[in-house]
């Protein structure tokens, strides 16, 4: 089967990419993502024939879809394209500016009876007893307690 995209570097893009190659200062993922754009500008093919012996997702060890999106990003997307991840999306915050106020002056108040001071799980436990979320973990509300630079040490 034919490919669809085919790979045609420029003599800057080859030597751009032998240089990430190289140097070895790149996320690992770019480094491959290199390799693999390389080997396609050279013809070599996608996956192994029976009689062809190993191509070259074999050699970069990846996935030949992986190899055939690469080839389809630069040819789509140009070099940088190819190359680098897309950003991931931010995570939504669990709690609001009301729901972390009310958590520190929880952790700033006296502690429930029988207990010296507030653990996470205790204000978490709280939070949800209360009503003010439906659902919250320990660990999120160490992480809001750390980022308002509040200690319950």
């Amino acid at each position: 089967m034919a490919k669809k995209y085919i790979v045609d570097l420029s003599e800057d893009e080859v030597v751009q990419l032998q240089s990430i190659i190289k140097k070895g200062r790149h996320k690992a993922r770019t480094i491959t993502r290199a390799n693999i754009l390389l080997m396609a500008a050279e013809g070599e093919t996608d996956q192994a024939m029976p009689t062809a012996g190993y191509a070259y997702a074999d050699t970069v060890r990846a996935h030949t879809a992986t190899v055939q999106r690469i080839r389809e990003k630069f040819v789509i997307g140009g070099l940088d394209f190819a190359l680098k991840d897309e950003p991931h999306p931010p995570k939504p915050q669990k709690l609001d500016e009301k729901q972390e106020a009310f958590l520190i002056a929880t952790a700033c108040s006296n502690p429930p009876e029988g207990r010296v001071r507030w653990t996470m799980q205790l204000l978490a436990d709280h939070l949800v007893n209360v009503g003010i979320i439906d659902s919250i973990s320990d660990e999120t509300v160490r992480q809001t307690l750390k980022k308002m630079k509040l200690s319950l040490g």
